[in-house]
């Protein structure tokens, strides 16, 4: 066979071969004899349980209410918020300097403090909480200012108070349909120079004052008696209705050291250009709009100036309140003179609507004392006094140790002092009966020592050491200044003290009283006559809170913008 019939053969053949081993492919796979043997399938695998954690003591098992809770959205700051907050970095920078003994400088870090909150007090987001914001930083300050001041510091520096009735000239109170009958019944058969009203709104505050605040009417009550013959005299002089005696118990509950949110001061809440424009003087050492006498002469004319003004008593009344520049233009917006018709129209501030309503009551239910069970109210006793006019600076401290009286005594008598030191020329009340005495014995002081020196009467068993630990001095001094040689003093002797001065705490004040214990800004809206400018509380505080806050305040008075 030739060579190329065999390669033809040959070549058959093998594609024969191939196309048979790809039949045979479909059958099974090729597997090459150099891969690896797969791996087994791995079983399937068990549920494991998840571990066991601790129990979270914190949570308790229970989920934090902070989870629960709907997400809040906390309010905007107020420009008052964010005065807050500098008040506070100036108290702290205060408090930093005064331990490192810069004292001057801490003193101006504190008053900066305590008028940024008195700027605060128009509009905080939490008004409870600044007025313990307010009350905390000025008793933290005058703490200070008790252990910077030393020994020479003797006299407290008198207390401010909060209206008791600031806190409801905004509010409305339910009216009992058993009373108007009954009101309406006794203001027929009651005389008075006052227009008595019975509407919804005096009937209200008839019902507040027969049950929530009845303590606080019969403590005015009582007050009253202190100042009532001296008022109802000076009423009658001026030819005004002795029932006016109602709005003072409504001002400030018959307190003379009253100071409001908005800084009106006094038992007859005058602001400072007011107070003046009727001869209320007011200088760094003294206000008279805080003397009684002096206050209620002022107030009684000012009343029959607005009378005089508007030919009534009610629209004289508010005036007093809110202002006659508020009257004037809510009589020109709706022409009509006439209170009630100006309330409801409500073209007044708030707390004047109220204002007049509450007098109203007020004297209703005094004229009708049996049926509202105040019969039995004991009013406090009249004070008496007597008058000295003083030569020379004298500090307070010296005339009680020679009137043997105490200072909260002679405080109470001199209310219109914002120190602890009388400036000459001042007409001091003395407890009466002392004022004879206290002119022979003032002389045994020179007069330019009275600022600070002191009088001791000596007691059974006293000795120079102990009188002077007593007053910080030592006996040697005592001796001096006595002229005497050594010998123990005897039993009822008086012995000058020669303290050195130490000048009060000025600045400590917060007597701004710009106070504080405020409401709403919108009260502040509602005095710009007399209020305008006018600061507290606080609800009614206790008499211990009042009297903490108080103590600090005394010559930012002089200082705050009023009016």
């Amino acid at each position: 066979m030739p060579a190329a019939a065999s390669r033809r053969c040959l070549s058959v053949l093998c594609i024969a071969l191939l196309i048979g081993l790809a039949g045979c492919a479909t059958t099974k796979p090729f597997q090459m004899q150099f891969a690896p043997p797969a791996a087994p399938a791995p079983p399937a695998a068990e549920p494991i349980d998840p571990p066991v954690l601790p129990v979270n003591l914190f949570l308790l098992s229970e989920t934090p209410r902070v989870l629960l809770e709907e997400p809040r959205v906390l309010p905007r700051p107020t420009p008052s918020d964010l005065l807050i907050v500098k008040a506070e970095e100036s108290f702290q920078t205060g408090k930093r300097s005064y331990q490192a003994g810069k004292r001057e400088y801490a003193r101006k870090q504190f008053d900066r403090a305590l008028d940024l909150l008195f700027e605060a007090s128009e509009n905080p987001s939490d008004r409870h909480a600044f007025e313990r914001k307010f009350e905390d930083t000025v008793d933290a300050i005058h703490r200070y200012d008790l252990s910077g001041l030393g020994p020479a510091a003797s006299v407290e520096e008198p207390r401010f108070e909060k209206s008791p009735l600031e806190d409801i000239l905004e509010m409305t109170f339910p009216v009992d349909p058993k009373l108007k009958r009954k009101v309406r019944d006794e203001v027929q058969a009651t005389s008075s120079q006052l227009p008595l009203t019975v509407n919804d709104a005096v009937l209200g505050f008839v019902h507040y004052f027969s049950g929530r605040g009845r303590k606080t009417m019969i403590a005015g009550l009582q007050r009253a008696g202190r100042y009532r013959p001296m008022i109802q005299r000076i009423l009658a002089e001026e030819g005004v209705p002795q029932e006016l005696i109602h709005l003072a118990q409504a001002e400030s509950g018959f307190l003379p050291r009253a100071v409001s949110r908005k800084k009106a001061t006094g038992m007859w809440q005058f602001v400072q250009f007011r107070g003046q424009e009727y001869g209320l003087k007011q200088t760094p050492q003294s206000d008279d709009r805080l003397d009684p006498e002096k206050a209620t002469r002022a107030a009684a004319r000012h009343l029959r100036d607005l009378f005089e003004r508007y030919g009534d008593w009610c629209l004289a009344v508010a005036a007093y309140n809110c202002g006659p520049g508020n009257v004037d233009r809510a009589i020109e917006r709706t022409g009509y003179a006439d209170f009630w018709e100006l309330r409801s129209r409500r073209t007044l501030p708030l707390e004047t609507t109220n204002y007049v309503p509450i007098i109203l009551a007020m004297t209703i239910m005094v004229k009708n004392a049996r049926e509202y069970e105040l019969e039995g109210v004991v009013p406090d006793a009249a004070i008496e006094y007597d008058v000295l006019d003083l030569e020379s600076s004298t500090n307070l401290a010296l005339i009680a140790d020679l009137t043997e009286s105490s200072l909260p005594q002679l405080q109470a008598l001199n209310p219109a002092l914002l120190k602890g030191i009388a400036p000459p020329g001042y007409a001091l009340r003395a407890p009466k009966g002392t004022a004879n005495s206290l002119a022979a014995m003032l002389p045994l002081v020179p007069a330019e020592k009275r600022v600070s020196w002191r009088m001791h009467r000596v007691e059974t068993g006293d000795t120079l050491e102990a009188i002077g630990k007593r007053y910080g001095m030592t006996p040697g001094s005592i001796l001096a200044a006595n002229h005497l040689t050594g010998a123990a003093p005897e039993a009822g002797e008086l012995l000058v003290i020669p303290k050195p001065y130490a000048p009060p705490a000025a600045h400590t004040a917060v007597a701004k009283s710009r106070r504080t214990s405020a409401s709403t800004a919108a009260s502040g809206a509602a005095r710009p006559g007399r209020h305008a400018a006018a600061s507290r509380a606080p609800g009614a505080r206790a008499a211990a809170s009042r009297t903490r806050r108080g103590r600090s305040v005394q010559t930012a008075l002089s200082r705050a913008p009023r009016g």
